[in-house]
């Protein structure tokens, strides 16, 4: 399971071109014995079927994850950038990036502090003011590596260190994914779709037409989320806390649970002594939030792993966490088996 969540973030996969994810998540899948195909917006669809007339059940995690893309170049050769999904400005000085299909290396910069007036200095430096310096003297020499309209990636790779931990880019979603991988090697009575989405970042977009397609009976959506357990926050104000076991979601910013199943999600952990958390602070939204509305309406529910620093290259989470992810979903399943 590690390996797979090591091949998935160090995968890029900026929302719009999910295509290095993509090609992992169709390999893992079709060793499953699923029957797997993509649709126009680029989702992976893996399906197996159940006992006729049985229920469907789709399970969903995005392959997407934030980034940039190439916006222009300038006389001497650095690239402007725009951001693709929510970063927190304030991180992105220094960070090394990866640009276009060749992976070009490159490093986010900005004027140096020596140079800055003193009111400056005070100032958080906005995306704006920044440049992707590729080490090009001129704007000829970038565009023979770089195209307006290239997307960039951190660049990030996948450590795992201190009490079972790890760090990443992409946790968010590519441990959902990961999950759903583990989770797609079972076999259950009702119709099994898992669902890889593209372009949750910037809009649920993958998910939205997925779910209109696939028209399912119920949905459970991975997800890695927001864990603030750090110093200085106040304890209502943690969402989640690493090492407690996956998150159940009551409510988000984008969607509001199926109370059967949010219930029996509990009841389920708690059954089979999985440790779990409820998420508090309903900061954030996710899948589910299109999902719950396609066609006539649909019933969902939302397990996460919280993963602390999140939307960076540096994200980070304990595996117990993603092991029980893993865990008690296969146990819920199982019990939708008999619903």
């Amino acid at each position: 399971m590690v390996e797979v969540l090591k091949r998935l973030t160090e995968a890029r996969g900026v929302s719009g071109n999910e295509n290095e994810v993509r090609e992992i998540v169709i390999e893992l899948a079709s060793e499953t014995g699923a029957e797997v195909s993509v649709d126009r917006m680029g989702n992976v669809i893996a399906r197996k079927p159940g006992k006729e007339g049985a229920k469907k059940v789709m399970l969903a995690a995005h392959m997407d994850e934030v980034g940039f893309i190439i916006s222009s170049i300038s006389e001497n050769g650095m690239l402007k950038f725009q951001t693709i999904g929510s970063i927190d400005q304030r991180l992105l000085l220094s960070k090394r990036v990866l640009i276009g299909k060749n992976a070009v290396p490159g490093v986010i910069g900005v004027k140096a502090i020596h140079l800055q007036l003193p009111d400056e200095r005070n100032q958080v430096v906005k995306q704006k003011q920044m440049f992707i310096d590729i080490g090009a003297s001129s704007k000829e020499e970038a565009q023979k590596v770089v195209q307006l309209g290239d997307y960039a990636s951190f660049d990030s790779s996948f450590v795992q260190f201190g009490d079972n931990k790890v760090k990443a880019k992409a946790l968010d979603d590519r441990v959902g994914c990961s999950v759903l991988l583990e989770i797609l090697k079972e076999d259950y009575d009702f119709e099994f779709i898992a669902c890889f989405t593209t372009q949750e970042e910037v809009g649920l977009r993958g998910a939205t037409v997925a779910a209109y397609h696939l028209d399912p009976d119920m949905a459970v959506v991975l997800e890695g989320t927001t864990c603030a357990d750090i110093p200085d926050v106040p304890e209502h104000m943690m969402t989640t806390r690493m090492g407690r076991g996956p998150a159940i979601s009551f409510m988000d910013n984008s969607s509001i649970a199926n109370p059967k199943l949010f219930k029996q999600m509990v009841e389920t952990a708690e059954a089979h002594g999985i440790p779990y958390q409820i998420k508090e602070n309903i900061a954030g939204g996710n899948d589910a939030g299109t999902i719950q509305t396609a066609r006539s309406g649909v019933a969902t529910v939302v397990v996460s792993t919280p993963c602390r620093y999140i939307h960076s290259p540096s994200s980070m989470l304990d595996l117990e966490d993603y092991y029980n992810a893993v865990r008690l979903v296969k146990e819920f399943l199982k019990g939708c088996e008999s619903h």
